[in-house]
């Protein structure tokens, strides 16, 4: 039995394992079709991205054999210095790093390119697991209560917010990697878990789908729709000075989300406003702004129910949608796989996530469950918003496809961050500080 206790496998969750390697095995198999060369019809060819992505896959693979070598502790431990290292890392990218696509956030070392906003997102996971486990030590201790005691405490709100607002404006402002940056605006789910109040989901909805409305009405029709909402809403609640202060505050925050949207959307580069504005329907230009989303929707749609069969995807074969084999790689799968192949993919990619959820929901420690949620709140932000893009019901911001686009960054981080947690599942009856 203690043989068995000190094997590498011993506790491994092999369910979680497997839907990993299937869909890294898929998503190899699709990059090769999206950039099928039939002069190097060798899919073992390093010249090219599917013989990359294979050496992508087998050094991730040592990456994840290590992660589950290294004892759970080493991740508590060092949770602060990667999420140091790792911010620093972001800071220097832009003077210290070569610009691929219009973004200097990238460290070359002759052909090999690393970055580091994508390792970012499993050090900060790290480093919130370890601030809210930590702040609830006694908590834990004297109440043997959930963390929704700690987060309710606006204090420590406000320290999590700090700890996960830092990468997405650094990554943001000086990277100008929108999409990347956003990612982090996932670990909310993670929040709310642990108990933040379901006010501020409840706020964060309500701006968006007024930030949304205000591009499509005019800010002056919002307004004095808002004003006719809060006038209702003085005449059907009990009048009373509270009352009124209530309704004041949110005519006010509305009004200001409305007023404030078209200073955001002024400032937004003009590739984005174009991509805002295709989105909403305001702005149809298929052959220019719009060509990524609408090649990628006919390629979609022209798979049908079966596809047109590996390696027949006509769309995919003569590259008529930019970025296939990363950002676009879905559009891959649903020309040649069809609605059956599109939605395997969905229901792995889904299974996979569920599944962690269900590995937090068992860990005995705090630290464990929080990063835990935080894996899951990752790759559901992901998923959600790549296969968006790809169908038109998102803006394009450049989200690769979990374990399935090309890259080696990309897919070493989601690497990073899922196995981490397999290991700490692994370790799941003991708690970790």
């Amino acid at each position: 039995m203690r043989k068995q206790e000190h094997s590498l496998f011993y506790g491994i969750d092999k369910v979680a394992v497997l839907v990993y390697v299937i869909l890294v095995f898929m998503g190899w198999l699709n990059i090769y079709a999206a950039v099928y060369n039939e002069e190097h019809q060798n899919i073992f060819d390093t010249t090219q991205k599917y013989g990359m992505q294979l050496i992508w896959i087998g050094s991730a693979f040592f990456i994840a054999i290590f992660i589950l070598i290294i004892d759970a502790g080493f991740y508590t431990i060092f949770a602060y210095f990667f999420y140091a290292f790792l911010l620093l890392a972001c800071i220097a990218v832009p003077y210290l790093g070569r610009e691929v696509k219009g973004s200097r956030s990238w460290f070359r070392f002759g052909s090999f390119g690393i970055q580091p906003a994508e390792f970012m997102k499993f050090a900060t996971n790290l480093a919130l697991a370890k601030y809210l486990s930590n702040v609830n030590i006694e908590v834990e201790t004297s109440r043997r209560n959930r963390i929704s005691d700690l987060i309710k405490n606006y204090k420590n709100t406000i320290f999590a917010v700090i700890i996960l607002g830092m990468p997405l404006i650094i990554i943001k402002v000086l990277q100008d990697e929108t999409g990347l940056a956003l990612v982090f605006i996932a670990f909310i789910i993670t929040l709310y878990r642990e108990g933040l109040s379901i006010n501020f989901l409840i706020f964060g909805l309500i701006s968006t789908l007024l930030f949304v409305l205000s591009l499509v009405i005019s800010s002056q029709t919002l307004i004095i729709a808002l004003g006719i909402i809060s006038a209702l809403a003085f005449l059907f609640v009990k009048r009373s000075r509270k009352n009124l202060i209530i309704v004041s505050i949110v005519f006010a925050t509305a009004g200001g989300v409305v007023l404030g949207t078209n200073y955001v959307y002024s400032h937004l580069e003009s590739h984005q406003r174009d991509r805002i504005d295709i989105l909403l329907g305001k702005k149809i230009d298929p052959k220019g702004k719009g060509y990524n989303v609408n090649q990628s929707k006919i390629a979609i749609g022209s798979g049908g129910f079966w596809g047109k069969g590996y390696l027949q995807g006509t769309q995919t074969k003569y590259d008529f949608v930019p970025e296939q084999d990363t950002d676009f790689i879905f559009c891959t799968v649903g020309e040649e796989w069809g609605f059956v192949g599109t939605s395997i993919v969905i229901m792995l990619e889904l299974f996979l996530i569920i599944k962690v959820i269900f590995m937090a929901e068992r860990q005995r420690s705090p630290f464990s469950r929080i990063y835990g949620y935080g894996v899951a709140s990752v790759l559901f932000f992901h998923l959600a918003i790549n296969v968006g893009m790809t169908i038109g019901l998102m803006p394009v911001i450049g989200i690769p496809l979990p374990f399935f686009s090309y890259g080696g960054s990309s897919l070493w981080s989601f690497t990073i961050l899922l196995f981490i947690f397999i290991k700490l599942d692994a370790n799941r009856l003991v708690i970790l500080r």
